[in-house]
Parts: C-alpha cells; structure tokens; sequence
C-alpha cells in the first residue's frame, strides 16, 4: 500500500519575470508588473511530497527528519532571501517563473530521494496562486 507524506517550508525570495530577447514593450505586455526592472519579492511556500510502500521495520515511507533536512540544505538555503535572476545559477539562463521554479526544486530534491518514491512539489507563490510538479 502506497502513502503520501508530505513537508511544508517556505522561503522568500526576488525575482524579475522577462525576457532578454524582447523589448520593454513585449516583456511589459506579457509579464506586467512581475516585469519590474527592480524586481519584486514573494513569501514562497512550498510543500514536498513522497509517496511510496511504507518501511515494515521504521513505519516510515521516510524519515521526516531526512526530508526536513534535505529541504533546508538543498531549498531554503539555496534561494532563500535571494534575488533568483542574479543569484541562482539556474535562472542566470531561465525566466524564474513559478512553474520553473518549481521543476528546479524538484530537481534538486529528485537526486536524493529514492527512485521507489514518487516526488510532488507544490509550490505557492501566493496564497491563491500555485504551481505542482511531479516529474
């Protein structure tokens, strides 16, 4: 039998949606205020989720403590009070929109959890604004 379990955490952080290859007048258009050249900030929250057989010996499907540590090393302290556009390699290239920014985290988390466990991040970047991504 299959369950899910799941971590939230948050972190904030700056970002500039645009694109270097069109104009004011086309990234104005598309992206609006989230164009910004000065940036703007959200209060991102996150939730990660793994789902697998539960463990007969632990109980576990994992350690929550495994999964805590692991979105603090390798999410909170990667992006957290950043400014994404400058900061963080992956959007030196990438439009930190919250879909890529979501792909990224999942990403990163992929690599340490084990391939017998489905992965889901879920990613706000406001309270009524979300973005999931499950591989």
């Amino acid at each position: 039998m299959k369950v899910k379990v799941s971590r939230k955490a948050h972190f904030n952080a700056a970002h500039r949606l645009y694109r270097k290859d069109w104009d004011d007048s086309k990234n104005t258009e598309i992206f609006g205020k989230c164009n910004n050249p000065n940036f703007h900030g959200h209060n991102y929250e996150l939730v990660v989720s793994v789902t697998g057989e539960i463990d007969a010996e632990t109980g576990f499907v994992m350690d929550m403590k495994v999964l805590k540590d692991l979105i603090k090393v390798e999410i909170e302290d990667y992006l957290d009070h950043k400014n994404l556009n400058i900061e963080v390699e992956e959007f030196k290239s990438l439009n930190p929109t919250a879909e890529n920014i979501a792909v990224i985290i999942w990403k990163k988390l992929r690599q340490h959890i084990t391939k017998a466990h489905d992965l889901e991040v879920v990613l706000y970047e406001t309270p009524r604004n979300f973005v999931t991504f499950s591989g």
